[in-house]
């Protein structure tokens, strides 16, 4: 393991620059579902039309992370991470004037969207594990915190900004924020890389794509991610929905949302450490098992008790993939191209998010609740199970 001298001098600025971006895009990244019932009830749309837009959104934001990605691989990411905050940015204000479904599907589906995904944790990861070759899974999952941190800071001061002046200016000020980043990120981060940076890109080996899709790992780890992604955007879409109809007011279920990001923050730190220890499967696996105890537990018993403790314990799951996926990328394919490889898995995962969110709005308009999609996701957790074995740590030559 190289000495801790070896890190560039610039890699504490790279982690908190970093941080910030996630931190920002970790609250707006869970707006949506904060403002769903608020929206649809204000404007009598139908769930299935914000479902709609929270689908195209995971793909086209998917597609734009595997872009990011591969740019990331051959240029500073600063560049791709600063023009992602301003077109998010412009996108998610502008959605403090939607007036018809068609308005969320463009300002959210396409702009927002398209800003979310270059702006997002895989150039931020890139830039991270060229600073840190070391703690790739510790330093990987302290930034990502700032996803957690988002969610549990800037949703609980948006809930209180829904409840006093309503979903527009939730949209607004999150448009302002990303706007404000853009100078703290250029200040924070270099327009040159450092020589270390330089130097860990020439001297990288790994698989093309092309390669690591002759693999099983590469499949396995897709269909990991798939449906780790099918769960994540189903819940954070429709949890606060799902609480308010069983009883909660606005308030306190957008600020179990909030919580969660608090759960999410303990479980990705205590991820990054076990994958440094142990390789990251075994964080993977007890994520999912406790993912299938709390969908069992909601389909039987939805009390206020059992949907707060549904929520706090899949938030402690949620997070645990995202620092993980560069580790099992660089384990498996190496890290010459760390970052299309995990742009494309992440894009997996976004792409079956938005088909879960979609499904839960689907359930809910067809059904009238959310069960159908309860026993789906729990189904799929079990297979979940089945593929993690292979992706094992490979034994050294």
């Amino acid at each position: 393991m190289p000495p801790p001298t070896k890190i560039p001098s610039g890699a504490a600025l790279v982690l908190a620059a970093g941080f910030a971006v996630l931190f920002v895009g970790g609250g707006a990244r869970f707006a949506i579902g904060l403002t769903l019932k608020s929206v649809v009830d204000d404007l009598g749309w139908a769930r299935s039309d914000l479902g709609a837009a929270v689908a195209l959104f995971q793909v086209v934001s998917a597609t734009c992370m595997f872009l990011s990605g591969r740019l990331s691989d051959r240029a500073n990411p600063r560049t791709v991470l600063a023009g992602g905050l301003l077109v998010a940015g412009l996108g998610i204000g502008a959605m403090s004037l939607m007036a018809a479904p068609w308005h969320a599907l463009v300002l959210y589906g396409l702009v927002f969207a398209a800003g979310n995904g270059a702006a997002s944790l895989i150039p931020v990861s890139v830039m991270v594990t060229r600073a840190f070759p070391a703690r790739t899974g510790l330093a990987n999952a302290a930034v990502t915190s700032g996803m957690s941190l988002g969610q549990l800071v800037v949703i609980a001061v948006l809930a209180a900004v829904l409840v006093a002046i309503g979903w527009r200016s939730v949209f607004l000020w999150l448009g302002a924020a990303h706007l404000i980043l853009l100078p703290l990120l250029f200040g924070a981060i270099r327009g040159g890389e450092t020589g270390g940076e330089a130097h860990t890109r020439r001297a990288a080996k790994g698989l093309s794509i092309g390669d690591a899709a002759r693999t099983r790992p590469f499949w396995a780890m897709l269909g990991v991610y798939a449906i780790c992604g099918l769960d994540d955007f189903f819940v954070s879409t429709h949890v606060v929905a799902f609480a308010q109809d069983r009883g909660l007011d606005a308030f306190l279920a957008g600020n179990l949302l909030a919580l969660m990001g608090l759960t999410a923050l303990l479980g990705v730190m205590a991820a990054g450490v076990w994958s440094d220890r142990a390789g990251p499967v075994w964080p993977a696996a007890a994520s999912f098992i406790a993912r299938l105890a709390v969908f069992g537990l909601i389909l039987v018993d939805q009390s206020t008790v059992s949907v707060a403790l549904f929520a706090l314990v899949f938030g402690a799951t949620f997070m645990v993939t995202a620092p993980l996926t560069v580790v099992f990328v660089a384990e498996h394919f190496g890290s010459r191209n760390l970052g299309a490889l995990t742009g494309l898995v992440t894009m997996v995962h976004h792409m079956a998010g938005g088909l879960g969110a979609w499904l839960g709005a689907l359930s809910f308009d067809r059904l009238g609740g959310y069960d159908a999609a309860f026993a789906l996701m729990l189904a799929s957790n079990i297979l979940v199970l089945g593929l993690l074995p292979l992706l094992r740590r490979p034994r050294a030559n």
